[in-house]
């Protein structure tokens, strides 16, 4: 099951009231590539799909579909403010391995690795 910190659920409600739309929910899902094989992903929606976990965490929907689930199963979503801006960051007990930016990872049995290896840091 993923967390989400009080800072990531107040910044996610914010977001969803901005959208003017109650029945959205996050979306965490895992992609082949970046510079350590997978990347984290994160959107909003409100579209259940066929295998998706659906956990409710202090008012904020979290999908996760049953393939990323594996990868990120017992991952953190934070929310960190910074001089450089705020975002989103997962602390992911499953990633051996990252890029420096930490958008994406690799997991102990190498099922990360991808053809491509370009890094979403910049």
């Amino acid at each position: 099951m993923i967390t989400l910190t009080d800072s990531a659920t107040d910044q996610l409600k914010k977001i969803i009231e901005e959208e003017n739309d109650s029945t959205l929910g996050l979306r965490v899902f895992v992609a082949g590539g970046g510079c350590s094989g997978f990347q984290y992903q994160m959107v909003l929606e409100n579209e259940i799909r066929d295998g998706d976990e659906i956990t409710e965490l202090n008012g904020v929907k979290l999908y996760v579909d049953s393939f990323s689930q594996k990868y990120i199963d017992g991952a953190e979503i934070d929310f960190v403010n910074s001089l450089m801006g705020g975002g989103f960051t997962v602390h992911n007990p499953n990633a051996v391995s990252s890029c420096g930016c930490g958008s994406s990872f690799d997991t102990a049995d190498g099922a990360g690795k991808a053809s491509s290896r370009s890094c979403a840091c910049s």
